[in-house]
């Protein structure tokens, strides 16, 4: 493949380290370790040697580390591979890439372009390089599993299965149109007709397992609201462990959204604390307000602080916010001397809103925060915790199954089409599957996943 570049890129992290990789593919790979070690002879593929680097021009010694070899199709790329293991100063890495650069046939890698030649060669699916730039991304335990699943092919082996019907069933239809003649049975529609209606089912279910895989990946979105002077920030900061919010009696301090990104119990989850919500005639005021308000309908989860003093009573605005998908935390629960709410451990009776979970806290002294944050986790698990079967994980993966479905239906509402058009709508759910997993045309969408990817990998 002499018109295909040779790229290179520093694959390990920038900055000082201990051990930097800088990272070859392509058909000059092992002509440029020849050329830096100044040797006859290639390494053993696999096997790491210590050697001397130098530069070609004058012999003065880069470094020396270790140099590996991974001959294509043998390789992640499936090109010729090599890894050059240097020290990792600035200087060090700095004269490695710049002497590179002057190396006939090598350019620098773009972002993501090592993955994308993997892919290119047959490496990998879309699913498993779109896993692999998740699990570079990934900040938590569930992240990590979940990118590993599809790293190792899990999904792709799903949809695959899938594409695999559809691909059987379409031979029977196939069969009716090039053999007419011979022993086929007469009404493939009826042969047919299960095999779609079972796999729809499937499908519909997978897609319908909530969007635990995309709130694995992005992160589950709560949002903190209640009027102003309520305890929003002080139930952040604690829930953050640090003071990322104002905490002021001063009424409207909070103007903006604020998020603050956490791990619970494994789980990515992003916490917003928001604009008091109140009547105000403040123009950025309620501007603030707006925010909260919009912030609040796409949440996952909504935490609304109302005064333990005025329960049951809840501002009319608040109120409106109120669903399955709601905690109400009674803050200042130290001022309530009522019996019946004098219970800062426990999750209160509540027969205004009985499908809403109520606990009394104290976010000023921290009382109630533990059942708080033991439920609040408890929440977090029930939603995003990992099944047996993969996740989806990309609006592109919902869209292209919703195509394929769309297609199955329509073979199963007219089984009375010609035969033709049948296998037509068997073919395009094949196809809407096949563009998940890259087996089809679908180069309008590789920039955008490749460019997910540092610049190395």
């Amino acid at each position: 493949m002499p018109d295909i570049d040779t790229i290179y890129a520093l694959s390990s992290g920038k900055g000082r380290a201990g051990v930097s990789v800088i990272r070859l593919s392509g058909p000059r790979a092992g002509a440029a370790i020849l050329t830096l070690t100044q040797k006859t002879t290639l390494p053993v593929p696999r096997e790491a040697e210590l050697c001397w680097f130098m530069e070609p021009d004058t012999g003065v010694r880069l470094d020396r580390g270790l140099v590996l070899y991974f001959p294509g199709p043998k390789s992640f790329t499936g090109e010729d591979v090599a890894e050059l293991h240097i020290h990792g100063g600035r200087a060090v890495v700095t004269g490695f890439l710049e002497t590179l650069s002057k190396l006939q046939g090598l350019r620098s890698a773009q972002p993501g372009e090592f993955t994308r030649r993997a892919f290119d060669n047959g490496k990998m699916d879309l699913t498993a390089a779109e896993g692999l730039a998740d699990l570079i991304n990934a900040e938590t335990e569930a992240q990590r599993r979940q990118a590993l699943r599809l790293m190792e092919g899990r999904l792709a082996e799903l949809y695959e299965g899938w594409r695999g019907d559809i691909i059987s069933a379409m031979a029977y239809l196939e069969a009716d149109i090039d053999f007419a003649d011979e022993e086929i049975p007469s009404d493939v529609t009826d042969q047919v007709g299960p095999m779609v209606k079972a796999l729809i089912q499937k499908i519909e279910q997978h897609m319908g397992e909530g969007f635990k895989g995309e709130r694995i990946r992005e992160g589950l979105q709560v949002v903190i609201l209640g009027e102003p002077n309520i305890g929003k920030s002080t139930l952040l900061n604690f829930l953050s462990k640090r003071d990322v919010a104002i905490v002021s009696d001063i009424a409207g301090t909070t103007r903006d959204v604020l998020e603050v990104h956490l791990d619970i119990n494994g789980f990515p989850v992003t916490i917003a604390d928001t604009a008091g919500i109140r009547d105000s005639g403040d123009v950025i005021e309620i501007e603030g307000i707006r925010r909260a308000e919009e912030r609040a309908k796409s949440a996952d989860i909504k935490i609304i602080l109302v005064s333990a003093t005025d329960w049951p009573e809840v501002p009319r605005k608040l109120e409106a916010q109120i669903d399955k998908n709601t905690i109400i935390l009674l803050n200042k629960s130290d001022l309530d001397n009522r019996p019946e709410n004098n219970k800062s451990e426990a999750v209160l009776p509540n027969q205004r809103f009985p499908n809403t979970t109520v606990l009394p806290i104290s976010a000023k002294y921290e009382k109630g925060l533990g059942k708080f944050l033991e439920h609040l986790s408890a929440e977090v698990e029930k939603r995003m915790e990992l099944t047996d079967t993969p996740n989806l994980t990309r609006i592109r993966h919902r869209e292209a199954l919703g195509d394929s479905v769309a297609h199955l239906y329509r073979f199963a509402d007219s089984p009375h089409k010609e035969v033709a058009l049948l296998a037509e709508d068997l073919r395009m759910a094949a196809r809407s599957l096949g563009s998940i997993l890259g087996r089809v045309d679908v180069e309008e969408v590789l920039g955008a996943i490749f460019s997910e990817f540092c610049i190395g990998k």
